[in-house]
C-alpha cells in the first residue's frame, strides 16, 4: 500500500439511529459494518454515547467479534465508557466531547483544560494496546495539548468547514480549510498521526482529501443517508474514488 495511500472509516452509527426509531433489530448496525468492510472501508467507527441514543452495548460486542477491519471506538471521556474500552479493547479509541442535549459532537475536545484528567484517562487504554486518537479543533493550543498527553492520533473537527460551504458562507470555508490545512501540518510535525472527519460530504471531501498529513477520514452520516438512494457499496466506492482522486 503506498505511503500516500489515504484510509476511509465509514461510522456506521445512524444505521442504529434508524432501527432504534422503530425499535426491534432492523436494520443491524454489524451487518451494515460487514457490507462497508466489503466494499473497501478500511476501519469502522462506531460511538456508544452515555444515553445510547443510536450504538448499543450489544452493537459494540458484535463488531468485535465479526470484523477483520479494525473498530474505531468513539467514547466520552467517562469511567464507565473506559471500563467498556478495557474490556474490549478495540484497534483505536476516539475520545470525544458529549452533551446530552447536542443532536451530533458539536465541536472538538478542550484538552487544554483538562490536561492532567485526560492524561491519567488514556493512560491505561494505551497500555492495554489502544490507538489513542483526541477529537479536537484546528487549534494549536488543543494539538500541543493532546501532543502533551501522550495521545498517538488527532482526529481534526472538519464540522466548521463543511457547515460554511452548505450555507454559501465560503469566505469562512476558505478560511476554516487554510486552518486544517496549516494545524494537519502543525500536529505532523509535532509526530501525531494526523485523522479529519465530520459532514464531509461528496462536495466538501476532496479539499481534506488532498491535505497530504492526513491519513485517515472518517464518515458516517453523509454515506448512510446516500445508501438511502444508491445503496451502502456504491455511496462507499463514489466516496473512496473521490478521495483517491484528490489524493493523486
Amino acid at each position: 500500500m503506498s505511503d500516500n495511500f489515504l484510509r476511509l472509516g465509514v461510522n456506521i452509527d445512524h444505521v442504529a439511529t434508524i432501527r432504534n426509531a422503530r425499535g426491534g433489530a432492523y436494520p443491524d448496525p454489524v451487518l451494515a459494518a460487514k457490507v462497508a468492510q466489503e466494499a473497501g472501508a478500511d476501519g469502522i467507527t462506531a460511538h456508544l454515547r452515555e444515553d445510547r441514543r443510536h450504538i448499543l452495548d450489544a452493537d459494540i460486542d458484535g463488531l468485535m467479534d465479526a470484523l477483520t477491519i479494525p473498530l474505531n471506538f468513539e467514547m466520552a471521556a467517562t469511567d464507565e465508557m473506559q471500563a467498556i474500552a478495557l474490556r474490549h479493547k478495540p484497534h483505536a479509541v476516539c475520545i470525544v466531547p458529549e452533551k446530552r442535549e447536542e443532536r451530533t459532537t458539536e465541536g472538538g475536545l478542550e484538552v487544554a483544560r483538562e490536561e492532567n484528567k485526560l492524561a491519567h484517562f488514556i493512560a491505561p487504554l494505551r497500555d492495554v494496546g489502544c490507538r489513542v486518537s483526541i477529537f479536537i479543533a484546528a487549534d494549536r493550543r488543543q494539538i500541543e495539548a493532546a501532543h502533551r498527553i501522550g495521545a498517538e492520533v488527532i482526529e481534526l473537527h472538519t464540522g466548521a468547514y463543511c457547515d460554511a460551504h452548505s450555507e454559501g458562507r465560503f469566505d469562512e470555508r476558505d478560511r476554516e480549510l487554510e486552518a486544517l490545512r496549516e494545524m494537519s501540518s502543525f500536529a505532523h510535525s509535532l509526530g501525531l498521526e494526523v485523522h479529519a472527519g465530520h459532514g464531509l460530504t461528496y462536495e466538501t471531501v476532496q479539499p481534506i482529501a488532498a491535505l497530504p498529513e492526513v491519513l485517515e477520514l472518517n464518515i458516517g452520516h453523509f454515506l448512510i443517508g446516500e445508501s438511502i438512494f444508491r445503496g451502502l457499496t456504491p455511496a462507499i466506492a463514489e466516496m473512496r474514488r473521490l478521495m483517491d482522486e484528490a489524493r493523486k
